[in-house]
């Protein structure tokens, strides 16, 4: 892993390949036999029934124009799913007779299952694949077209910065999972074994030991953005997979080896639990705390609200003002496609 200091410093495997770095559908890689269906999302509480899903979704639309159509999902809600499990992908249909659409809906980008925020769907498959290739384009032009915030428990040592490693997926006993590669050499990664990933991140605002990151992938890999802050000793507020190999001794993290550290739900010190209100029972249901909070499109960027529980954990951890005085486009708009 390669992280860069200063103005640039840096299991539960999925049903459906979705990766927190915001995959198209045509971008999802082949995952392992292991990780295409692992049980449903943790953190999720109580799982609404498609009904109550549909009116949630219903309620959450950004944008309607033309083609288009945006909405911002919870977390714990696939794209795809498994046999018989409520997805979004299930629920459209549904979804697009409620909202009086003549013609299907395709799914152009979406979070991973745990994540929440904005999901862009297109009632046009031509449609769908500009929009595919326009954010393939701008990836390799070093353009930046995707957004997340992020609470995080601990507080990167430098303000801004970027996560650079190779990821892959690796057996761990009977599941596959997501673990970094620091120097993958060439021949596994025109093997595609090993994809050279970056992040690029920015602290917003910090108190208590946790911190409000804004986080800009520039490459989609499953699991990139959960991996990426496990690496940088500051895990994802409600992340039960990979929190586990960051470790203490007197207050200090250090990474574990990925063998040595089974996925387990997310540990706090009690104090973390008091600010936010919980028990060690109800850690269990914690949700991640990882939004796709804009997506700069070819006419100029799209915003998606924090959640409920997002915006009640900034309240509880006094990290609501950072919020309050971002401006309302923090990305440049690409050109126009």
């Amino acid at each position: 892993m390669a992280v860069a200091a200063g103005s640039q410093r840096p299991r539960r495997p999925l049903c459906a390949p979705g990766g927190s770095a915001l995959l198209a559908a045509r971008e999802w890689p082949r995952l392992p036999a292991q990780a295409q269906c692992r049980h449903g999302g943790r953190g999720s509480g109580r799982p609404l029934g498609s009904e109550g899903m549909l009116g949630l979704l219903e309620a959450s639309v950004v944008l309607r124009e033309g083609s288009l159509l945006a909405l911002s999902k919870p977390p714990g809600l696939p794209i795809l799913g498994c046999p018989g499990e409520l997805s979004l992908a299930a629920l459209l249909p549904a979804l697009r007779r409620r909202l009086g659409l003549p013609v299907e809906l395709h799914v152009v980008k979406a979070p991973a299952r745990e994540c929440s925020g904005l999901v862009l769907l297109s009632s046009s498959r031509r449609a769908t694949e500009q929009l595919q290739q326009f954010f393939a384009d701008a990836r390799r032009r070093g353009q930046y077209p995707a957004t997340y915030h992020a609470v995080t428990v601990g507080v990167p040592s430098e303000a801004e910065g970027e996560i650079r490693t190779g990821l892959c997926w690796q057996q761990q006993g009977d599941t596959a999972m997501v673990v970094p590669v620091p120097a993958p050499g060439r021949r596994s990664l025109a093997r595609k074994e090993v994809k050279s990933t970056l992040t690029r991140y920015r602290v917003l605002g910090a108190a208590g030991g946790c911190a409000l990151l804004q986080l800009q992938p520039r490459t989609a890999f499953p699991e990139q953005l959960p991996v990426h802050l496990m690496l940088l000793l500051c895990p994802a507020l409600g992340d039960h997979e990979y929190s586990s190999r960051v470790g203490r001794v007197l207050g200090v993290p250090f990474l574990l080896p990925p063998a040595a550290t089974p996925t387990r739900t997310q540990v706090l010190d009690e104090d973390l639990l008091r600010r936010l209100g919980l028990s060690s029972q109800q850690l269990r249901n914690l949700p991640l705390h990882l939004h796709l909070q804009q997506l700069v499109l070819p006419q100029g960027p799209l915003c998606a609200p924090l959640p409920p529980h997002f915006l009640r954990t900034l309240q509880r951890l006094g990290l609501l003002e950072p919020v309050a005085e971002l401006p309302p486009q923090s990305t440049p708009p690409l050109p126009p496609h």
